[in-house]
């Protein structure tokens, strides 16, 4: 299985293959597809949007991320904001980019895919820290995120329809990279 390409992409043409990569690595339902279909559309309007794609050499996309500047008046802010604010951690809402929805394949996770989605994702923002929401369970995603300097700034969050808790992460920007081991003796 080749290595795929990670690059800039065109999520508003490709929104379609992007939501069955979603649906395949995070188990969404089609009712649940065509909801976010819109939303990922609407997202993409708002300035300062990225969308950035892991794409084989055959054009298959099997992963993908995007996000977009916080704001405190979007859906997303003001639902987490009562928990961050009772954790004295509101601040993080203001000057940071939030990363909406990271999702790999899972015959592509485990290879560092994710890691270089999020990481490009957020390089080059400009925004001094990130945010973002995964579901709160130790899960191969928030070992990923706390490598790469994520910390838990709200626990137990609850969104509207979603059948699990969430946890709130923040990041210092620019997210770590992985340590170099130590060259040995010449």
């Amino acid at each position: 299985m080749e290595d795929p390409a990670v690059g800039p992409l065109d999520l508003a043409a490709r929104v379609d293959e992007a939501l069955r990569v979603q649906a395949v690595a995070f188990g969404l339902t089609e009712e649940e597809i065509l909801v976010r279909r819109h939303i990922v559309l609407r997202h993409l309007a708002t300035p300062g949007a990225r969308a950035y794609g892991a794409v084989t050499a055959a054009g298959r996309l099997v992963g993908f991320g995007y996000g977009l500047p916080c704001d405190r008046a979007q859906w997303w802010a003001s639902v987490v904001e009562p928990c961050l604010r009772k954790n004295g951690v509101d601040d993080w809402l203001d000057d940071s980019f939030t990363v909406t929805e990271l999702h790999v394949l899972p015959d592509y996770q485990g290879r560092g895919i994710g890691r270089a989605l999020i990481t490009t994702l957020t390089d080059q923002v400009r925004q001094p820290r990130s945010l973002l929401s995964a579901i709160d369970t130790e899960s191969p995603a928030r070992v990923l995120y706390r490598k790469l300097g994520y910390r838990d700034l709200a626990r137990q969050v609850r969104f509207p329809s979603a059948p699990r808790p969430y946890a709130v992460m923040g990041a210092v920007l620019p997210l770590r990279r992985r340590e170099r081991p130590a060259a040995g003796p010449r």
